[in-house]
């Protein structure tokens, strides 16, 4: 267990450009880590005292797939998704009303050349947003946008489509990859200890992050057979694409909630700055 004090010497330390908005990529894990008061939870809520105000939050996230297709939801008042089974009721009744941003969608629309994005009025928020928003920005008046990820394309796609949305940073935008660098739901272990393979292929990717090498990151499957049990699906990998690809030259990689959980699910979450 990570104290709170352990969270408060890592955010503290952060140093933020007043230029541009700093980019996560934040492992969120278990849906109940929105409502459990642990220390994934815990964390969020520091991150959101520390980070600076954003004007708007645009979120990449494992759970918005569609196929042959980008998109970008560009409605006023996005619903709150419940998109999982079998928890408690309590989860259920959770909301995040934060408004959308539908002027801001349409200018990523117009940022991203690589494809045609098509405005969206009918997903919303779905729990790979909003289970760490709600810990870091309790009051939802920020408003929050989503962008789909088209998983009929590889790895170097996304990474090549999240460089074009470099300029929304600088107008006060919080980009935000939300999935898991490891996550192999079929070898869960409740127990907790983290399976070999599952730390390997997680402090290979540390590395490669703190080295800004980020070819052997796109092309995953290279590094060796951690891999194929780190990742046996891409949907949560990719959004780590996303947050690596608006690194720029001079800006630095800081780690947080870098625990394995349940045996084979990476929390590692990044701040870029």
């Amino acid at each position: 267990m990570i104290s709170v004090s352990s969270f408060l010497t890592i955010f503290d330390g952060l140093k933020f450009s007043e230029q541009k908005m700093p980019v996560l990529f934040v492992g969120h894990g278990n849906p109940m880590n929105a409502i459990e008061k642990n220390e994934f939870h815990n964390s969020w809520i520091e991150l959101g005292k520390r980070l600076p105000m954003p004007k708007a939050i645009l979120t990449v996230s494992a759970h918005w797939l569609t196929h042959g297709v980008t998109k970008v939801t560009a409605m006023k008042r996005p619903q709150t998704i419940h998109d999982f089974g079998g928890f408690p009721q309590e989860l259920y009744a959770q909301q995040y009303p934060a408004p959308g941003a539908p002027a801001l969608a349409g200018e990523t629309e117009k940022l991203i050349h690589k494809v045609k994005v098509e405005l969206d009025y009918e997903w919303g928020l779905d729990h790979g947003t909003w289970s760490f928003l709600l810990p870091m920005y309790p009051q939802a008046e920020i408003p929050v946008y989503q962008l789909s990820i088209d998983y009929t394309q590889d790895p170097q796609f996304h990474y090549d489509l999240a460089k074009e949305l470099r300029e929304l940073r600088y107008k006060g935008v919080l980009i935000i990859g939300s999935g898991n660098i490891v996550h192999n739901l079929r070898t869960i272990n409740f127990s907790g200890k983290p399976y070999d393979w599952a730390v390997e292929f997680d402090e290979k990717i540390k590395q490669l992050v703190l080295d800004k090498n980020h070819s052997p990151i796109i092309n995953y499957k290279t590094i060796g057979d951690s891999a194929k049990l780190a990742v046996p699906t891409n949907d949560h990998y990719l959004p780590l694409l996303y947050s690596i690809a608006l690194q720029e030259k001079n800006e630095h990689g800081t780690f947080f909630n870098e625990q394995t959980d349940l045996g084979s699910v990476s929390m590692r979450s990044l701040i870029i700055h």
